[in-house]
């Protein structure tokens, strides 16, 4: 007597692997990459080799969030404590051994080299949702002071690159974590009073670089051709754009070389100037509608774990879209951080996508036990 042996299709067997995955979400990341991809091919203005380099970036950035998107929270919690610790140790080598470009110790060469304060942006929130999730029912005042200082130590060693871009989203992804754990308002206040009147200690401890970019965000007419010329040139095609922008790849500023980093930090002038108003509310659309769908997951997510995790990864988004537009836009210092899923870039895209990834984990997670 022969046995039939039913085998499964492909489909079948790659079906449990995408189960549960949250559209929405899915569907907001891929227009995001859409508006990058056209408006980054833009910016390059026909430099075949980089824009490849991007697409490639991108295939890596979403094997990424596919392969994180298959572990489940629980396990992401087992790994809090070690890669916060991992990433300390890193950020200390590259204090101590760290190669210099430009004045700054930011790189570390361990055979490849590595930007390790680039960990700290997904370490961090992993690890204060960890030490929160450990202290649920019982937090207290003490525990936010901890917490603390578990953020202070990792900033405090990125400032000293100095990094202030990362150092500030970094700073960004544990605030985000502790306040959603429940500090209080008048803490807030307090904090902020604190901060205030920290301010001119501060300015004393900063870079000369540092302090002219605040310099010439008050008045960059100051030094037109210099300090102030990125700012300046940014605005102007901002603009140019008008309500419907210049026409796409007919953006004069940026294709003359006026716009400094147009295809990084600066990528968002682009976006005005081709596509105008219209552009950039169909940008802010598309960040508007991630950040709700984030927060979303965070609201419905079964532990305390999964919501401050997926809270503070969501509002993260919303930190380097402000950030970067506000920088571009004239309202914000300039320093250094992203358009997010549309400037030209390999590491911020993948840490982007890693963080996407463990948001669709805890969707999914919580689809997958309710049904």
């Amino acid at each position: 007597m022969n046995t039939v042996i039913d085998r499964p299709s492909l489909r079948q067997r790659l079906r449990p692997l995408f189960a549960g995955f949250d559209v929405p979400l899915l569907l907001a990341l891929a227009v995001l990459v859409v508006i990058g991809g056209v408006v980054l091919y833009s910016a390059l203005q026909g430099q075949s080799v980089r824009f490849s380099d991007q697409l490639r970036n991108l295939a890596l950035a979403c094997v990424v969030l596919f392969a994180v998107a298959q572990v489940p929270p629980h396990r992401l919690m087992q790994v809090a404590p070690p890669l916060y610790l991992f990433g300390v140790a890193l950020l200390l080598a590259t204090a101590l051994f760290g190669d210099v470009h430009k004045g700054a110790r930011r790189w570390l060469d361990v055979g490849v080299v590595i930007q390790p304060s680039e960990i700290m942006k997904i370490a961090m929130p992993l690890m204060l949702a960890w030490y929160f999730q450990k202290r649920e029912g019982t937090i207290g005042l003490r525990d936010f002071g901890v917490a603390a200082l578990l953020l202070a130590i990792p900033v405090g060693l990125i400032m000293k690159e100095p990094d202030l871009g990362t150092a500030m989203l970094v700073l960004s992804t544990g605030f985000f974590v502790i306040f959603f754990a429940g500090l209080s308002w008048r803490v807030l206040a307090l904090l902020a009073l604190g901060a205030a009147a920290a301010a001119p200690v501060l300015w004393h401890f900063m870079h000369g670089y540092q302090r002219a970019r605040v310099l010439m965000l008050l008045n960059p007419q100051s030094d037109p051709l210099g300090t102030g010329f990125n700012i300046i040139q940014s605005t102007i095609a901002i603009g140019s754009g008008g309500a419907w922008g210049q026409g796409y790849l007919h953006g004069t500023q940026a294709h003359l070389n006026f716009v400094p980093e147009s295809h990084t930090d600066f990528v968002f002038a682009v976006l005005a100037e081709e596509w105008g108003l219209a552009g950039n509310l169909t940008l802010l659309a598309a960040y508007l509608f991630l950040i709700v769908r984030g927060l979303g997951i965070a609201a419905g997510a079964p532990t305390l774990f999964s919501r401050l995790l997926a809270g503070s990864i969501t509002m993260i988004y919303f930190t380097y879209a402000f950030v970067n537009m506000g920088m571009v836009s004239g309202i914000l210092p300039v320093v250094g951080v992203p358009l997010p899923f549309v400037s030209y870039g390999g590491t911020a895209l993948v840490t982007l996508m890693l963080g996407s990834g463990i948001l669709l984990s805890i969707a999914r997670s919580k689809r997958l036990v309710q049904s």
